[in-house]
């Protein structure tokens, strides 16, 4: 069996599919290994390729003047770049860049659609997944409209607990390392004012961290918080 295979069924979109799907599939991905600060597209460049992570992290992003803002954080088991695998002669509508080491399986738009004719199953995924995504993109447009930073800095460091959360005795470890920079970046401040609220919530003991890790200590009073 295709070692992709195991990563394909823990990926929502492939589920449904069966094992014998999978082998018919599974050969038509390439694997690539990238660098920590490779850019795999530009915003605005042509795409015909689909994502799979099966190690390191992949940081999707558009430039507002001069600041960045990350839109999503993939990795182990997340997929990518599915839309224009959809829609046609429609361009990147943002930049992606690896964090760290990565290892990625590519699916060209053509092999994919051949695929999705012949499979109902896979269609129903991707529409589910596809509306998934933008009930998280309306919720992000909703925090940055009426959260203040402090909220919305506590909100994400709850949210990514929910996507990379490890529970441990000491509490819920998010596994991944991000700089205070990152994290504001993807909150959409400056990195001044999430460090100041990363001192707080370590202040009042409910979170710490350490080599970047966030252990969150207390995750109701981190709930608590957000509003």
């Amino acid at each position: 069996m295709s070692r992709i295979i195991p990563l394909l069924q823990n990926i929502p979109l492939f589920q449904d599919l069966s094992v014998s799907e999978l082998e018919s599939i599974a050969p038509l991905f390439v694997e690539k290994k990238y660098k920590k600060g490779t850019v795999l597209f530009f915003e605005e460049e042509e795409g015909n390729e689909l994502f799979l992570v099966e190690s390191g992290t992949v940081k999707v992003y558009r430039i507002d003047q001069t600041k960045e803002i990350i839109l999503a954080l993939f990795r182990e088991g997340d997929f990518f770049g599915e839309m224009l695998l959809i829609q046609q002669g429609q361009t990147r509508s943002a930049t992606a860049e690896t964090i760290e080491t990565t290892v990625i399986h590519s699916l060209a738009r053509s092999e994919f659609r051949k695929f999705l004719e012949r499979s109902p199953k896979l269609c129903f995924r991707l529409l589910e997944t596809t509306i998934e995504r933008l009930r998280k993109a309306n919720e992000q447009i909703f925090d940055l409209t009426f959260l203040d930073v402090r909220s919305r800095t506590i909100k994400q460091i709850f949210r990514l607990s929910e996507q990379y959360g490890v529970a441990k005795p000491a509490g819920t470890f998010i596994n991944l390392k991000l700089t205070h920079q990152q994290l504001a970046n993807l909150v959409g401040t400056v990195r001044e004012s999430v460090t100041k609220v990363l001192q707080e919530l370590q202040e009042l003991g409910i979170i710490s961290i350490e080599k970047k890790i966030i252990l969150i200590k207390d995750l109701e009073a981190l709930k608590r918080l957000i509003h």
